[in-house]
C-alpha cells in the first residue's frame, strides 16, 4: 500500500504512532474511534528487521488499521538523516504488510512531552524510560485531531 494522507485511511479502527528515534522506537495506539492516543512503550533499536518485525506483531495485537509515522522536519523544513530514517522505516513496514501509512510533522514533541512530565513530577529516570511513548502518543494525537476537526467542520 502507498503512503497516503491521514484523510485517505479507512474510518474504523485504532491507528498506530510511532516517534522513530535513534535508540528508541516510541509506539501508541489509539481507541477503535480514533479519538484518543495511548503510549504503549518503546522498542529498542536494533536491527532493522526484528523492529519492522515488533512492529508487525503490534499491528496484528492491537488490530490496527493504519500507521502515523513521525517525520523529524528540521526547524527550517528540511530534511535530514534522521527524516531519512524515518521514511527508511515506513518503506520496511509497508514492504511487509498492506496498510496504510502516513507521515506527520515531529518538530518539538520530545520537547512537549518531557515539559509534561516534568510538570507532572517525574523522575528523570522515569522521564528517559517513557518519552518516547509519550512522544509517539502526541504524533498520533496529532494526526487524531487533525481527523476530528475535518470531521466537525463537515
Amino acid at each position: 500500500m502507498p503512503i497516503l494522507e491521514i484523510f485517505d485511511f479507512p474510518t474504523a479502527g485504532p491507528l498506530m504512532g510511532i516517534d522513530p528515534g535513534m535508540k528508541r522506537i516510541g509506539i501508541a495506539i489509539s481507541d477503535a474511534q480514533r479519538i484518543i492516543a495511548t503510549p504503549k512503550g518503546v522498542l529498542k533499536r536494533t536491527k532493522r528487521e526484528s523492529i519492522t518485525d515488533e512492529i508487525l506483531k503490534l499491528i496484528a495485537e492491537y488490530k490496527v488499521t493504519g500507521v502515523v509515522v513521525g517525520l523529524p522536519i528540521n526547524m527550517n523544513g528540511t530534511l535530514g538523516s534522521r527524516a531519512q530514517s524515518a521514511k527508511q522505516l515506513a518503506r520496511n513496514i509497508i514492504s511487509k504488510i498492506d496498510i496504510p501509512l502516513t507521515f506527520q510533522d515531529e518538530r518539538l514533541t520530545t520537547a512537549q512531552a518531557e515539559r509534561t512530565m516534568i510538570e507532572a513530577g517525574m523522575s528523570r529516570q522515569r522521564r528517559s524510560e517513557s518519552i518516547d511513548a509519550s512522544s509517539a502518543s502526541l504524533i498520533l494525537q496529532t494526526a487524531l485531531d487533525r481527523i476530528n476537526k475535518t470531521k466537525f467542520e463537515s
